[in-house]
């Protein structure tokens, strides 16, 4: 990729931004992405499966129910736009080789499932539940459950019965995954068994499903990249509850005598890149909602006059802490966040 010229590699962000994504003309081919996808194919022909899965590219992830292939979405299919899409969204979903490989097996799953008409069959809703139930936009997992697997962040089995296929499915693909150990004693743990089984029965079978085509590729996207952002981003909106105010006086101080130190709001900002990160490490939360949480924060502390006072390692820990328990409270509280279907 790096040996074709694109005119708009070179813009500036705010120029950029103004680029529909149809005149990106980037593609799989040539690109990391290209091996990611052998790499998957090689696994697949690993188990004896004959499906081989498509890919192009699109505005983001999904495998559609009426081809056997897989859209990628363009943000991976070149550094200048990996970088816009960080900048934009603070994560970049599938940027590395694991995570792309995390996806593709996912999305394999699908493609798997339809491609052998699977859950038709009485044992696979047994398993899964019908893949005819309404996809939710939102839902609410248990993180304590072990009746799904755990693959994708934000509990992504528990979204629908065709997901929880696909995450058991991507589990049971990974190489070295070790899933019988480490499912040992999880009721989730017979949803694998059943994929295995199923897989060697269809193992060397033609796919029932061989059409290939494209659902909305990037030729035919009309938004501009900074439309295309506008809508993202506000999939990402959370409406944090605004009860900052005790734990951040119990974590800074509105002393007068401490008005020579660092303000809070100053201190914050200068770490909220590493804290965003890492809770957004433990707790599955995306860095672009913690971000604007940080924000309240930042906000607040200006308005209550806070100051660091203290060791900074012991406020930095501290305000770790805080961070997390909010997010945690606004995942699994009272206050019935709507938790988005990827």
């Amino acid at each position: 990729m790096a040996r074709r010229k694109f005119p708009w590699a070179s813009l500036p962000d705010e120029q950029l931004l103004k680029v529909r994504l149809k005149n990106l003309h980037v593609r799989v081919e040539g690109t990391w992405l290209e091996d990611c996808v052998a790499m998957l194919h090689d696994e697949l022909a690993e188990r004896g499966l004959a499906v081989r899965p498509h890919t192009w590219i699109s505005a983001e992830w999904f495998s559609p129910d009426d081809t056997p292939g897989i859209a990628i979405p363009f943000y991976l299919a070149h550094p200048r736009l990996t970088r816009l899409e960080k900048k934009m969204i603070l994560d970049v979903e599938g940027g590395t080789w694991s995570g792309c490989m995390a996806i593709l097996r996912h999305e394999a799953g699908h493609v798997v499932q339809h491609a052998y008409r699977l859950h038709r069959r009485r044992r696979w809703q047994q398993m899964f539940g019908p893949s005819s139930q309404r996809y939710p936009r939102y839902y609410r997992p248990n993180p304590a459950s072990r009746n799904f697997v755990q693959h994708l962040r934000l509990w992504y089995a528990q979204s629908h019965p065709d997901e929880d296929f696909a995450e058991t499915f991507a589990v049971w693909l990974r190489p070295r995954s070790q899933w019988r150990t480490r499912y040992i004693g999880w009721p989730a743990l017979n949803k694998l068994e059943y994929v295995d089984e199923l897989m060697a029965e269809i193992a060397g079978q033609r796919p029932l499903l061989t059409r290939k085509i494209r659902v909305e590729p990037l030729s035919e996207l009309t938004d501009t990249l900074g439309e295309h952002y506008k809508k993202k981003q506000a999939l990402y909106a959370l409406d944090a509850p605004k009860t900052y105010d005790r734990d951040l006086h119990l974590l800074f101080s509105a002393d007068p005598k401490h008005r020579r130190s660092e303000a809070a709001a100053s201190f914050i900002r200068r770490h909220r890149a590493s804290v965003r990160e890492q809770v957004a490490k433990w707790t599955g939360e995306y860095q672009l909602t913690l971000d604007a949480v940080l924000d309240d924060m930042i906000q607040r502390c200006r308005e209550l006059k806070l100051r660091a006072v203290g060791p900074e390692r012991k406020l930095l820990a501290d305000f770790t802490v805080l961070l997390t328990a909010k997010t945690m409270h606004a995942l699994f509280g009272p206050t019935q966040r709507k938790w988005i279907a990827l």
